[in-house]
């Protein structure tokens, strides 16, 4: 199995679309790139910590390859604002990716540097991974346990819309 990172606005949105890869063997929502050891939910979204809300993938390449989850995760969110996705402002809302391994790190850049090209000012860190920290388990599977919830019933929905209308070939 292999292992990514990526932080784009609130987990739980991210979460709910990585759920629904192929390939995708385990997904937890947790923190990382912060000063805090063992962070609360609640003092990272105080912006004290300096944690990014973020996503943990375990994935099978030979079903789903690190190109395709950033070409999703650059998709799925607005890497051009800076410390915000929608509503949602904050330095634990960032566009990042946390890379395991100089291979995933060139992916990541050349995909980024492609976007710049293309004329989108991409805002997106590219940083080593630092350590993750596993968010508490309400927030696991947020939106499938909570779907009439109002922040994911807003959110969520066009998400996996249009995931279904751009990546149809990487949906289980």
């Amino acid at each position: 199995m292999q292992q990514a990172l990526f932080g784009g606005g609130c987990f739980w949105c991210i979460e709910a679309v990585v759920l629904e890869l192929k390939g995708v063997i385990k997904v937890e929502n947790g923190y990382a790139g912060g000063t805090t050891t063992n962070p609360t939910y609640e003092a990272v979204c105080g912006g004290t910590t300096e944690h990014a809300e973020v996503v943990y993938i375990e994935y099978d390449e030979s079903q789903i390859t690190y190109q395709d989850l950033l070409n999703v995760f650059f998709g799925m969110h607005d890497p051009t604002t800076l410390n915000r996705q929608g509503n949602d402002i904050g330095t634990q809302y960032r566009s990042v990716i946390f890379y395991y391994d100089l291979e995933q790190k060139r992916i990541a850049q050349n995909m980024i540097d492609e976007l710049k090209a293309d004329g989108i000012d991409v805002v997106t860190q590219l940083v080593a991974t630092p350590t993750f920290y596993k968010a508490e388990e309400y927030h696991q599977n947020f939106y499938a346990k909570n779907p009439e919830q109002g922040f994911c019933n807003f959110s969520i929905p066009p998400k996996l819309l249009k995931l279904r209308k751009k990546f149809q070939n990487l949906m289980k």
